[in-house]
C-alpha cells in the first residue's frame, strides 16, 4: 500500500484532475488523499465569514460562485453538462447550513470546521466519480468516520489509537484496491466535523500511511521538490534532494511550507520515507525526506507571514516574569494562539504569534490579569538555517528589525512587513 496527497493547487482545474488520473495509473494497491480544489478554502472562509455577519445574502452568493466553479470543471471532465447526485447534496447541505440562524459565536470553531469540510468533501467526490468514469475503479472513503479527533475544533489533532480500528474497517469493507479519501479533516468523539488546521491534509496522509503500515508516502506538488525556500519570494532558491526527519520538523515548525509540523511524527514512528514530488512531471525524483540523509549544504530561509508581535509587561514590574510564564501560556493557549518566537527580558515577555481573530480576545484577557500588552500588526517572522555573512547583512541588520536571535547556524528576525 502506498500513500499519495495531492495539495488543492494540484487538483485546481480539469487538467490537474486528469493529470492525477495518469499519475496513478500504474498503481493498484493506493490510498489517495485530496484537498479541495483550487482556493476553495479561502472561499469557504469567506462563507463563514459572511455566517458570523449574519449576511445570508453574501454567503449565498459565495456558495453559488464555488457552484459554478466546480461545475465548470466537471463539465470539462465529462466534456459535456454533467449531474453529480452526490455533489449536488452537498451543495445544498451546505446551502442549508449556512442560511440557517443558527449560529452562536461561542461555537465559532465549529461552525467554520462544518463549513470549510465541505471542500474536502466535494473535490473528493468529484475525483472519485471522475476516476470511475475513467476507468479506474475506487472506493470514496468518509474520513470523518475514518479519523477520530480529540473533541477540538479548527486545529483537532487526530486520535490514533482510536482511528486505527475505524480506518482498517473502511479499507476493509471498501470494494476496491484504490481508496479515495479526504485531507484536513475527522470527526470528534461527539460526531462533529473537525478540521487538523490549514495544510492539515499533508497530516492526514501520514496518519493513514503509519495506521496502514504504508511503504512509502508522496505528497505532489507544483514544485520539483523541496526547495531551500520559497521561489514566489526569494527568486534564488535551490532544490534538496534530500532531508531527515529532524531536520524537517524543525523547518516545519519555523513555518516552512514544506509540509504540516504534525505530519512527520506518524511516519517517523513507522520509518515511512516520504518523498515530495513534482505534479507535473512524475519522472522527476523529487525530494526524499527519511531517517537519515546527506547534509543539507545550502542556507535555508524560511518566511512566516501574518504575524504580530505582543509585548507583555507586569504592572508591578516584577524582575522574575518568569514566575508569570505559566499563566501567560496558559491564556494563550486557551485562546488557540500559535508562538512562534519567545524573547523575554528582565521585565519584558514578547511574543511573536499567529495572527487571528483571537489575538483581540487574548490581550484583553492578558490586560484584564495584570499585564501591560503593546500589540504590533503586520510582522513577520524569518528563519535563516546556515546563514551566510552576507545574508545576515541583507536581512539582520535591517532598519525594519524589531527582534534577532542567534545561533552558531541559526537567526530568526522578527520583522515589519515589507
Amino acid at each position: 500500500m502506498k500513500v499519495y496527497k495531492f495539495g488543492g493547487a494540484s487538483v485546481r482545474n480539469a487538467d490537474g484532475v486528469r493529470n492525477l488520473r495518469r499519475i496513478i495509473d500504474d498503481e493498484r494497491q493506493l490510498f489517495i488523499i485530496v484537498s479541495a480544489m483550487g482556493k476553495t478554502t479561502n472561499a469557504l472562509e469567506r462563507v463563514f465569514g459572511a455566517v458570523q455577519r449574519r449576511d445570508a445574502a453574501a454567503a449565498e452568493a459565495e456558495i453559488a460562485s464555488i457552484r459554478a466553479a466546480h461545475e465548470a470543471i466537471v463539465e470539462e471532465l465529462w466534456h459535456a453538462p454533467h449531474r453529480i447526485e452526490r455533489v449536488e447534496a452537498l451543495f445544498a447541505d451546505l446551502e442549508a447550513f449556512a442560511g440557517s440562524d443558527g449560529y452562536r459565536p461561542a461555537e465559532a470553531e465549529a461552525w467554520y470546521d462544518r463549513i470549510v469540510a465541505y471542500g474536502e468533501l466535494i473535490s473528493t467526490t468529484i475525483i472519485s466519480e471522475y476516476l470511475r468514469y475513467a476507468g479506474v475503479d475506487n472506493t470514496w472513503i468518509d474520513m470523518r468516520r475514518a479519523l477520530r479527533t480529540e473533541q477540538r475544533h479548527k486545529d483537532a489533532e487526530v486520535d490514533l489509537e482510536a482511528s486505527a480500528p475505524l480506518l482498517k474497517e473502511a479499507v476493509a469493507a471498501a470494494r476496491s484496491s484504490i481508496c479515495v479519501g479526504q485531507g484536513f479533516i475527522g470527526g470528534a468523539p461527539d460526531g462533529t466535523t473537525t478540521t487538523l488546521g490549514r495544510e492539515g491534509s499533508d497530516y492526514s496522509a501520514a496518519v493513514v500511511a503509519n495506521i496502514l503500515d504504508a511503504e512509502s508516502m508522496a505528497v505532489w506538488k507544483d514544485v520539483d521538490g523541496v526547495l531551500n525556500a520559497d521561489p514566489k519570494i526569494f527568486p534564488d532558491a535551490v532544490q534538496i534532494a534530500e532531508l531527515n526527519y529532524l531536520d524537517t520538523i524543525e523547518l516545519a515548525y519555523s513555518g516552512a511550507q514544506i509540509i504540516h509540523p504534525r505530519t512527520i511524527k506518524p511516519l517517523q514512528n513507522k520509518n515511512i520515507p516520504l518523498y515530495v514530488r513534482p505534479f507535473g512531471d512524475k519522472r522527476k525524483p523529487g525530494t526524499v525526506i527519511r531517517g537519515m540523509s546527506a547534509k543539507v549544504d545550502v542556507p535555508i530561509l524560511i518566511l512566516k507571514k501574518e504575524q504580530v508581535l505582543l509585548t507583555i509587561r507586569s504592572r508591578d514590574f516584577s524582575f522574575v516574569l518568569e514566575e508569570k510564564f505559566a499563566q501567560i501560556f496558559s491564556l494563550l493557549e486557551r485562546f488557540r494562539l500559535k508562538v512562534n518566537l519567545v524573547h523575554n527580558s528582565a521585565v519584558n515577555l514578547s511574543l511573536c504569534v499567529d495572527a487571528s481573530w483571537h489575538v483581540g480576545e487574548a490581550v484583553d484577557a492578558l490586560r484584564k490579569g495584570g499585564f501591560d500588552v503593546m500589540r504590533t500588526e503586520a510582522m513577520e517572522l524569518l528563519t535563516i538555517r546556515g546563514y551566510t555573512d552576507e545574508l545576515w547583512e541583507r536581512y539582520a541588520c535591517s532598519p525594519q528589525v524589531f527582534i534577532r536571535q542567534s545561533t552558531q547556524s541559526t537567526v530568526r528576525i522578527v520583522r515589519k512587513r515589507a
